[in-house]
């Protein structure tokens, strides 16, 4: 049986995707938003309760094989047919990002979790990186030398 992802069907276009973040993210008391864009990949920003917050949504490669060549077969695709499979996989991106984030802030409404948690590895430390940009790789290091603390209190490493 294979796997399907979520939203990888959508007709949602990506700019609408856009606006239903930052809707969300007002309706649950955010007080900044910002958006913008590169080569690789487009960047949210936004404030709440007084963190600010950063997602990198990379966007695929268009000449990748899944873009450029049928599933099926192998055959090479007609552009036309090229920039609509690559547009769907970009809808199906923002649309994952949409419901990331709305289902984040609804677990924080519902007092499940808190803001700092539910965005922690997205939070903008003061020289501009995130939490998770400063603390993957002391994490990584920290499995590559067996220093992990023990599982338990009390317990052994």
């Amino acid at each position: 049986m294979a796997s399907s992802r979520y939203a990888q069907d959508t007709e949602v276009p990506s700019d609408r995707s856009r606006a239903e973040i930052e809707a969300t993210l007002r309706r649950y008391n955010a007080t900044a938003f910002g958006y913008g864009w590169d080569t690789g990949a487009a960047t949210i920003m936004f404030e709440i309760a007084g963190r600010r917050v950063r997602y990198r949504l990379p966007m695929p490669d268009p000449y990748e094989r899944r873009f450029t060549h049928t599933e099926a077969r192998g055959l090479p695709r007609s552009q036309p047919a090229r920039d609509a499979a690559y547009e769907q996989a970009v809808r199906q991106s923002w649309r994952a990002l949409a419901l990331v984030i709305k289902a984040k802030l609804e677990a924080v409404a519902a007092k499940i979790t808190t803001v700092e948690e539910e965005f922690l590895s997205s939070t903008v430390m003061p020289n501009g990186s995130t939490v998770g940009e400063w603390a993957l790789p002391q994490i990584e290091a920290a499995y590559q030398n067996n220093t992990m603390p023990a599982l338990m209190p009390g317990g052994k490493s």
